[in-house]
């Protein structure tokens, strides 16, 4: 069992709020809890930074009152494996509904630092406890977890090395709502993630076909890429005909929200291709700036919906060479679920013929 002696103690101000700065503080303050109008109390979320900032940079952290404490744990040192830092968070059930806990972790993604959850209950039993998070894909990011809570007071967070790579986290508490969805469809997994514009991307396991468009994998795995047609993600595909239109969709990691990637289809510069952001206030936008004056550019540490249409004039039929690279200004990037849709005529085609007078 990890022993629950902290080597550094992390007070938090508790607020109404989701502020945060840095992790290493050394006040406690608790404000009442607001009320909703009705009279019920409302549950905050809560953004917690844990950066390891210097005590004469620092800035008090502002959290809700459910959240009672952060401290940093030194991990045991076992002969053989590399030594880690653990991350405990110690909090309360905001009301009796609360029994899962949504928990939105913000790393530098390094294969050799993959951090993992465990919730803990008071006598330090293992309640849930995490796989390794992240790729390994060398970029910053942020991956979610669902945590059961009933029962479990404690939340570690243990990473590989010093910690340093641990940036922050978002904590939010969940609750059930019924759902609907056609039956006809294919089901998708719809994770309730604040902030998303979008569900997780899944590309299909096998081609299907629905009324005239395919939808066809191009990969499934996370590729690495960078600005230059070297560095670029390559793929390939045969038509036996030639569509009307076609739609590549994927998801990209850690883009320049005002330079996303670019694709090539046939060795033609098609451009950048749209993306959906979340809403800015996700802590995931991460700015890049030399100088405040000139202006700041954004980052977004996470896995984002990104789409481009294809016309027909680009494809042909026989073999089809798509590239996909990193825009430009970007260092490096990463894509993941590559698939691409192909749009045929059908039977049942709503459209238009217009003749020219």
């Amino acid at each position: 069992m990890v022993p629950r002696a902290a080597a550094f103690f992390l007070l938090l101000i508790a607020v109404a709020s989701t502020r945060g700065q840095e992790v290493f503080n050394s006040t406690l303050q608790q404000d009442a809890p607001k009320s909703t109008a009705r009279g019920s109390s409302k549950i905050e979320s809560a953004w917690l930074d844990l950066r390891q900032i210097p005590a004469a940079n620092s800035k008090p952290q502002a959290s809700p009152e459910w959240v009672e404490a952060i401290s940093i744990v030194p991990g045991t040192k076992t002969p053989g494996l590399p030594e880690t830092t653990i991350f405990r968070i110690r909090l309360t059930h905001p009301s009796s509904d609360a029994k899962v806990l949504f928990f939105r972790l913000f790393f530098d993604d390094n294969a050799e630092q993959k951090p993992r959850l465990t919730a803990w209950d008071e006598s330090g039993t293992v309640v849930m406890q995490s796989g390794p998070l992240g790729a390994g894909i060398g970029l910053p990011t942020s991956e979610s977890v669902m945590v059961p809570m009933v029962g479990a007071s404690t939340v570690d967070i243990e990473v590989p090395g010093d910690g340093k790579s641990i940036r922050g986290a978002y904590l939010d508490w969940m609750t059930n709502a019924e759902v609907l969805h056609p039956s006809s469809a294919e089901h998708r997994e719809l994770i309730p993630e604040p902030f998303a514009a979008l569900a997780p991307l899944h590309s299909a396991s096998q081609d299907t076909e629905r009324f005239g468009t395919v939808t066809a994998s191009l990969a499934d795995e996370t590729i690495r890429i960078g600005a230059s047609v070297s560095q670029g993600a390559a793929f390939q595909f045969g038509l036996e005909s030639q569509p009307l239109v076609a739609l590549i969709s994927f998801e990209v990691a850690s883009p320049n929200i005002a330079s996303p990637p670019e694709v090539y289809v046939n060795g033609e510069n098609l451009g950048p291709v749209s993306i959906t952001l979340p809403d800015l206030a996700d802590p995931a936008y991460r700015g890049q700036t030399a100088s405040l004056l000139r202006g700041m550019r954004f980052q977004y540490t996470g896995w984002i919906r990104a789409q481009k249409l294809v016309p027909a004039s680009n494809l042909k039929t026989g073999t089809n060479d798509v590239l996909i690279v990193s825009g430009e200004g970007t260092a490096a990037s990463a894509i993941r679920a590559t698939q691409i849709q192909l749009k045929y005529l059908w039977d049942k085609s709503d459209y238009q013929l217009q003749t020219d007078r």
